[in-house]
């Protein structure tokens, strides 16, 4: 089984950070492919980063589509292109805030999220909604960090982090914690040891959701909205997605 999981920003070490996080929980014949757009935001903490970002995900989707992956996984909280990436594919497409919702329902009847800037925690808001977990999440939580800043070893976003995590789990009356960066994937551990309760980031439920439904042969259905976009020409700078 080969998983393509894209990091939908252009900042190398967070893509090597969420590959290892990947690899770390996949099983042992699942091959994990990592990759990032040739070109976007170095982090994506807005709607309009989303909107350019999600260009490159469709990209690495058309990459993988040629290369025979079995599954895909968007690792950026705000699930960049998700829908129109499910539209390029038969494999399953799976994002980040999604995947780390459905667990965290499977495991707690009531979550919070915690992520980094307080407009990525609206656009958090939003998926919530979107999804169908809105009655399942108390808060959405913000650190004020900037996504970057989670790639500074010397400076204090795991305190930071920490605080905010301690807050959700004293006040919130919640029984599990959502990390809302893809970011922060390699902090899942420590967290959960540091608060003694569940804490679920999206890369490794992606993983193992994507290797259920690969294994279950369930794929992008093609019947209604995710069908093949339609055949068009396109011009410009897209003209080569047209047919």
């Amino acid at each position: 089984m080969r998983i393509h999981v894209i990091n939908p920003n252009t900042t190398a070490s967070m893509t090597d950070k969420i590959g290892a996080c990947a690899s770390r929980v996949a099983a042992g014949n699942t091959q994990i492919h990592v990759s990032q757009p040739d070109s976007g935001p170095v982090s994506i903490e807005s709607h309009f980063d989303e909107a350019i970002s999600a260009v490159g995900v469709l990209e690495e989707i058309r990459r993988g589509e040629a290369m025979g992956m079995d599954a895909y996984i968007i690792a950026c909280f705000g699930d960049p292109g998700l829908l129109a990436a499910r539209e390029l594919t038969r494999a399953p497409v799976i994002g980040i805030a999604e995947a780390g919702f459905h667990l965290s329902t499977l495991i707690s009847t009531r979550f919070s999220v915690v992520t980094t800037l307080q407009r990525t925690a609206i656009i958090a808001e939003h998926l919530l909604d979107q999804y169908g977990f809105r009655d399942h999440c108390r808060r959405v939580r913000a650190t004020d960090l900037p996504v970057l800043e989670l790639e500074n070893p010397a400076g204090n976003a795991y305190q930071a982090l920490l605080e905010e995590c301690r807050q959700a789990k004293d006040n919130d009356g919640i029984g599990a914690i959502v990390l809302g960066c893809g970011g922060m994937a390699d902090l899942t551990e420590r967290l959960t040891l540091d608060l003694g309760m569940p804490v679920i980031e999206g890369v490794s439920a992606a993983v193992k959701l994507a290797e259920s439904l690969v294994l279950l042969g369930l794929g992008t259905s093609k019947h209604g909205d995710l069908a093949f976009p339609r055949p068009k020409p396109f011009v410009g700078r897209f003209a080569d997605w047209g047919n």
